[in-house]
């Protein structure tokens, strides 16, 4: 094994895969072989008779996750049912599950995902009588995961929010909202198991005790909780594997001085650097090394490949960003016919998605067909959401965010005079919204759906009545309630318990979920809310179709695998899907155009930087702000230019539209970090008189002609 690991690896990689014990630091520098070696590592580690049951291995998506873990099947050729691969949400979701009952929630708890998050805001907001002005719930739900996670506290000097006791108050109400609907948020994945672990040290002993050997990829990123966690778990046989010229996260968390704090709190730790890259050329890494030199702040590593020299770096100075989307399609274009390349070899790189409408538009002109990141996650639909939320109220009805949504989806008649008769009465009781409906069936009687269609008795001298808007008089409850509106809440408490029972009792889940979809009459709702387009409404409709064959096919992997495929573990999986999981074989044979933070961990063939100017990249907030966040920038740079294989082409602008204005653009300040021997620069090209063009013309049409 250990010969052929040594044919198989590069000394630096060999030495990293066969270190198993004792703390190691990898410093993986880009594209030089990263997940090679953890996959390899963890191979050899099985090799040497290491239990399966004693490896954790922790990462950041569920793709990354997913991606470790067959290689290493494919490695060992096992099924490895006992190795736990995991992101660390995922793992914050398998420890709560097991001892959440500690903290004060029940082991069924719902997770939060950013929208719930943000009514819940809006809803608590309601109740201490912030206005609709005042609660922006974007920027209220970012101080609130900031406070959480220790980024930030209240004696913080902002005084927008961070120093106002309302918003206090208002945290404090959402944390009690979180524990009274038995629901947790994606920051509490972290922190609440950490909590977990400190108040209760038989609960960590338990885990340190099973996990001896840790692995965690990506360590740049992690943030102080994530890494707080690991250190919690770790012994001594801890590996993590990082490049700190890559931390480009601060922004939601991540602390690349982990890597610092991972040495002072394992002082015998080995470090090796893997420096060989094997992605691209030796110019477009001696420009990458030439950039990211001009931090202070880091680990030196000079990154090299034998990959031979390669073309130099274009730089184009186009007039304006209608002029750079025409020459980034254009060449696309060019190099598609010269080099036969097909488009999903280029990758089309932004600072900001706001770049993308002139790009996206040159696309369209020249018929480039392209995809582009950061659209909507498919479980963000309304049409998906309300299944989903069917399904989660099923699941834990203690869940007020979504109850709230499908109570009156389709319509039931249940207006907001109920909802605040019922939400007033959860707060008098301090209790979730179904036990409200459940406490007012009780006072009037009503223990069926059969009872409600009963002639109610009056509950006593505040009985009264009102006058619909077809001005006959309809009885009322003592609480006021219409008995209508009883009848449609009894009707509603008996449909959720009895899917409750049928969705998590034996197998057919999907099956199970599409005869709910039926019986609610989702598709007559669909149609009264697209009277006038019926297409609409068979879109929306297609996609719960969508939904439901990928549930089918998820649980029967599951059933197939020995897995869990319980409702239970499907809400949970979709919960902490991103949209990176989302796989899309349609996407192939696309130019891929998006944000270089969303490219990390990927590469082309040949790309494009869009927008390298000063107040783009580096942002302009970065330039006012510190010396630490231009050095981010530079980081997002070099990412940046680390993506390209073997071409590598970066525009700015001379002019940019801002606002209303057209203002002057400088070229971001990254580009004279470049080795000048690197770098060819192009001004905008001269009009092209008819001569040239007609001459232009016959030469692609004689490509055309042979190809």
């Amino acid at each position: 094994m250990l010969e052929r690991l040594r044919q198989e690896l590069n000394q630096k990689q060999f030495e990293a895969v066969t270190t198993t014990e004792g703390p190691l630091l990898i410093i993986a520098g880009a594209g030089s072989g990263k997940t090679r070696v953890i996959t390899y590592r963890i191979a050899h580690m099985l090799d040497k008779g290491i239990p399966q049951s004693q490896i954790l291995a922790l990462t950041f998506t569920n793709k990354a996750a997913k991606e470790m873990e067959e290689r290493v099947k494919e490695k060992t050729g096992r099924k490895l049912q006992n190795l736990t691969v995991s992101t660390f949400h995922a793992f914050g979701v398998k420890v709560l599950r097991q001892d959440i009952e500690r903290l004060g929630w029940r082991s069924n708890f719902s997770i939060y995902d950013e929208t719930d998050r943000n009514q819940l805001i809006k809803e608590t907001g309601r109740e201490l009588g912030f206005t609709t002005d005042a609660l922006d719930v974007y920027a209220v739900g970012n101080l609130f995961s900031n406070i959480k996670t220790g980024r930030w506290t209240w004696d913080d000097p902002n005084p927008k929010m961070r120093g106002n006791s309302q918003y206090q108050q208002l945290y404090q109400e959402y944390q009690r909202g979180l524990q009274l609907y038995n629901a947790v948020d994606f920051d509490d994945l972290i922190t609440l198991p950490i909590r977990l672990f400190r108040e209760h040290p038989d609960v960590l002993e338990q885990y340190r005790s099973r996990y001896k050997y840790i692995m965690v990829d990506e360590f740049q990123d992690t943030s102080i909780q994530q890494y707080q966690m690991m250190h919690l778990l770790a012994d001594r046989n801890v590996a993590v594997v990082g490049d700190d010229d890559q931390s480009i996260y601060s922004w939601r968390g991540a602390n690349y001085e982990n890597i610092r704090m991972f040495e002072r709190d394992f002082p015998d730790v080995r470090e090796i650097r893997l420096e060989q890259n094997y992605r691209s050329t030796e110019t477009i890494l001696a420009a990458a090394n030439g950039v990211i030199s001009h931090n202070t702040n880091r680990k030196d590593k000079a990154l090299w490949s034998g990959n031979g020299s390669g073309r130099p770096i274009e730089i184009f100075l186009p007039e304006n960003e209608a002029a750079e989307a025409d020459f980034i399609a254009e060449a696309i274009q060019g190099i598609c016919m010269s080099e036969r390349r097909s488009y999903d070899d280029f990758g089309v790189l932004m600072r900001a998605n706001t770049q993308s409408r002139a790009i996206e538009e040159a696309f369209l002109a020249a018929n480039i067909p392209y995809t582009i990141s950061g659209g909507s996650s498919f479980f963000q639909r309304k049409e998906i959401k309300d299944v989903i939320s069917y399904l989660r109220v099923c699941a834990n009805h203690d869940d007020d965010i979504n109850l709230l949504r499908i109570l009156n989806t389709p319509r039931r008649g249940i207006g907001r005079k109920t909802l605040e008769t019922l939400n007033q009465l959860a707060r008098e009781h301090s209790c979730s919204l179904w036990q409200a409906i459940q406490k007012t069936l009780q006072l009037e009687g009503i223990h069926s759906q059969a009872d409600a269609h009963h002639e109610l008795q009056p509950a006593g001298s505040n009985d009264f009545q009102l006058l619909d808007d077809g001005g006959m008089a309809e009885e009322h409850s003592g609480l006021g309630i219409a008995r209508s509106t009883l009848v449609e809440l009894a009707s509603f408490v008996e449909l959720i318990s009895r899917w409750r029972g049928t969705l998590l009792s034996g197998h057919g889940l999907a099956k199970k979920v599409r005869d709910m979809v039926q019986e609610i009459n989702y598709w007559d709702y669909l149609i009264s809310e697209y009277q006038k387009n019926e297409k609409a409404a068979r879109f929306k409709f297609l996609n719960i179709e969508s939904l439901l064959q990928s549930l089918e096919s998820w649980e029967n992997g599951e059933a197939a695998n020995g897995g869990d495929a319980s409702l239970f573990s499907y809400l949970n999986r979709i919960t902490l899907l991103s949209r990176d999981d989302m796989e899309d074989d349609t996407l192939k044979g696309k130019v891929n155009l998006m944000t270089i933070h969303a490219s990390k961990g990927l590469e082309f063939p040949v790309v494009f930087i869009a927008g390298a100017e000063d107040g783009i990249i580096p942002h302009a907030r970065s330039i006012e702000e510190s010396e630490e966040n231009i050095e981010e920038e530079r980081r997002l740079f070099y990412v940046a230019i680390t993506r390209a294989q073997h071409k590598l082409y970066i525009s700015a602008c001379r002019r940019r539209k801002k606002m209303q204005s057209v203002v002057e653009a400088e070229p971001s300040r990254f580009l004279d970090e470049i080795p000048a021997e690197l770098v060819e620069y192009h001004e905008p090209a001269a009009a092209v008189d008819t001569e040239t063009a007609l001459s232009m013309m016959a030469a692609m049409k004689s490509m055309f002609q042979r190809k």
